[in-house]
């Protein structure tokens, strides 16, 4: 027996006839709960009419032919042009009723995209993508266009972000000042669509709003923005739909005819600009010993502390992130550490209402979350824990201590047993080094049998690390070893004996990837070797048409190039007053298994695809989610019961 699903009321002829055939055969046993109903809600009416022009009222009412429900509409449907107060959208039984707030434009098209928000209210069959117009004017606007929008930065799909689009003549300013024409939404996969387009020139925008004036009117808010200009446009086309006989056979493959709206390859590179806006974000004192400022953005003078309650003259060591905008003052003199409040004059630069750098001055009372006696009193309960031991060792007859030893710098030594060739030794200490004896550090190699003193040089990469640069040779054995109070902090604490024998493997160990990248020639590419969590591992400079990465472990591995523009190393953002795009990332599509003792050589073009096609999914952290679908459930029951089950919806 064969059961063709077409409609609901054919099928469920069919399957009354298929339940009493059924009764007659033993073997089969008959429909526990009847067929499944597999068709999504199907519109009856609306009010205004779709597609209706002349319309006056903002009040829209859709009939389904049975009851429906919405997912999630304030983000799922988007109504455009974009609406400054938000619409009411309910569902209410078998209608959907959308109330726009704002006044209606004249000689405007309207469009309701609901996406896939509306489904049946008892099997959640989807509707599938649709879109409700109306127009205020004689005509209505049927154009579309459709792109990608991607972090600048990443190529990740920028989900939920609002795209929108001006007029190609309209002043730059105008995305400042005005809110977007028309808009809509990117889905999981950075995709978006925009619709009701009158015939005409554009430029898109991209905008994650967040003060809902549909404008690029805070620098926090993530923009995207280029000059090209596109003028939309239609062709017949054809698509290609399959037809499931069940979960795994294919039925038949059909020909749709459709209209191909172009363009469909808009790219937008998404970016957050960088705040230059300077203030003091906070100030605090969460260890007694360090002052604690944390600044919008850096700058190269630091700020001047005068002290109210205590003197201030050389009384700090002055630690600085990279970006200057995160410092820690560490106060060099005990009893001012001992000192739970302490009041101060700090003179820095700051931004005015002009957008210009002053001199600002602010007085600051810095209290120590740690308080004095509260620290004292943890290190009387250490004391009496110590003393207790000692008693118990006393009594045991076991050696004990008459003096609580004096705890030693806790020094953070990064030598791993296994080094590779082009590493090198790191120490990290908790407070700032006040002094590193070089004489007391010392690094051997072994030849044949025997230790010989090894070359090496110190670098200091700031006030509380130090940095190691060894002749590493593959294959050789060496021991690092630091004698006791090598490195002194600025309280007089000492480090502790140290010693770790490492050994640098050897070529064998490695692979060697050598990139061609043609096109490329002149310009300052930093190219990066990426893990399988899209984080650089080795990076190389080069302004030629090739890099080479040595050294690299056995694994799978992913690359990326951004052209440095500026010069400066690093990948740097956009500005979009200054007309400023963000420099141009880009990734191989593809994984490289890198193997011990292999050399790969690749070709790379990074502009032969498309750079929404680029990233590699296994890396991209912003997956695409499922398309709501019918699931084909009668099909199954239909293979339970010995039944043929074809489907012929799409």
């Amino acid at each position: 027996m064969k059961v063709i699903g077409k409609s609901k009321y054919q099928f469920l002829f069919l399957a009354l006839l298929g339940s009493i055939l059924l009764s007659s055969c033993a073997r089969m046993g008959s429909p526990d709960g009847g067929w499944y109903d597999e068709d999504p809600p199907r519109i009856v009416s609306a009010s205004p009419a779709d597609r209706s022009i002349g319309a006056t009222t903002g009040k829209v009412r859709i009939v389904f032919n049975e009851f429906i429900k919405i997912d999630n509409p304030s983000e799922k449907v988007i109504v455009s042009p974009p609406q400054i107060q938000p619409p009411e959208i309910k569902a209410a039984g078998k209608s959907i009723v959308v109330e726009l707030k704002d006044s209606l434009k004249p000689n405007t098209t309207y469009t309701i995209d609901f996406s896939d928000a509306i489904t049946d209210n008892n099997e959640g069959n989807p509707l599938g993508s649709f879109t409700y117009s109306f127009s205020t004017g004689t005509e209505i606007d049927t154009m579309e266009v459709s792109g990608y929008v991607l972090e600048a930065e990443n190529l990740e799909p920028v989900k939920g972000i609002a795209v929108g689009i001006y007029p190609a003549d309209a002043p730059d300013s105008v995305f400042q000042t005005e809110p977007l024409l028309r808009i809509t939404r990117t889905d999981s996969r950075g995709h978006f669509v925009i619709k009701g387009i009158a015939p005409g020139s554009y430029r898109a925008f991209a905008l994650q709003d967040m003060d809902g004036d549909y404008a690029f009117s805070q620098k926090n808010e993530k923009i995207a923005f280029n000059h090209d200009i596109f003028v939309p446009s239609s062709k017949p086309d054809t698509r290609h739909d399959t037809i499931w006989r069940d979960t795994l056979h294919i039925d038949r493959i059909l020909a749709i005819p459709y209209t191909h709206f172009l363009p469909d390859d808009i790219v937008l590179r998404a970016f957050t600009e960088t705040q230059t806006d300077r203030f003091l974000l906070k100030n605090e004192r969460k260890e007694a010993n360090r002052l604690d400022f944390y600044f919008t953005y850096g700058d190269s003078l630091l700020p001047e502390i005068k002290g109210l309650n205590f003197n201030a003259d050389k009384a700090f060591v002055v630690e600085a992130n990279e970006q200057r905008d995160t410092l820690f003052y560490w106060l060099r003199d005990t009893t001012l550490v001992n000192q739970d409040t302490l009041q101060m004059v700090v003179r820095f630069q700051a931004t005015d209402t002009l957008g210009n750098l002053t001199l600002t001055t602010d007085t600051l009372e810095m209290l120590s979350k740690q308080p004095y006696a509260k620290r004292m009193k943890q290190k009387q309960k250490e004391y009496d824990e110590w003393l207790k031991t000692q008693e118990k060792r006393k009594k045991k007859g076991q050696p004990y201590d008459s003096i609580m030893p004096v705890k030693n710098l806790n020094l953070k030594i990064q030598a791993p047993p296994q080094l590779d060739p082009d590493k090198n030794i790191f120490i990290d200490s908790p407070t700032p080094i006040e002094t590193a004896d070089t004489s007391k550090i010392h690094l051997y190699v072994k030849i044949d049998t025997l230790w010989y003193q090894a070359r090496y040089e110190m670098e200091e990469i700031s006030v509380r690390q130090l940095k190691i640069l060894g002749e590493w040779r593959p294959e050789q054995e060496y021991s690092l070893e630091i004698d006791s109070a090598a490195i002194t902090d600025i309280y007089g604490n000492v480090s502790k004996p140290f010693k770790q024998g490492l050994k640098v493997k050897g070529y064998d160990a490695y692979g060697t990837i050598l990139l061609t990248i043609p096109d490329m020639n002149g310009k300052n590419l930093v190219v990066q070797l990426l893990n399988t969590s899209d984080a650089v591992v080795k990076q190389v400079v080069t302004n030629k048409q090739q890099a080479q990465f040595s050294f690299v472990d056995p694994g799978t591995y992913y690359l990326r190039l951004f052209v440095d523009e500026n010069g400066n190393g690093k990948w740097d953002t956009g500005l979009y007053e200054a007309d400023l795009q963000p420099e141009p990332m880009y990734y191989y599509h593809e994984a490289i298994e890198c193997k011990a003792k292999w050399d790969i050589t690749q070709t790379w073009n990074p502009k032969s695809k498309p750079i929404f096609l680029q990233k590699p999914e296994k890396i991209t952290k912003q997956k695409a989610e499922k398309q709501k679908t019918i699931r084909n459930k009668n099909a199954e029951r239909a293979k339970q019961l010995g039944i043929e089950y074809i489907n012929m919806k799409k």
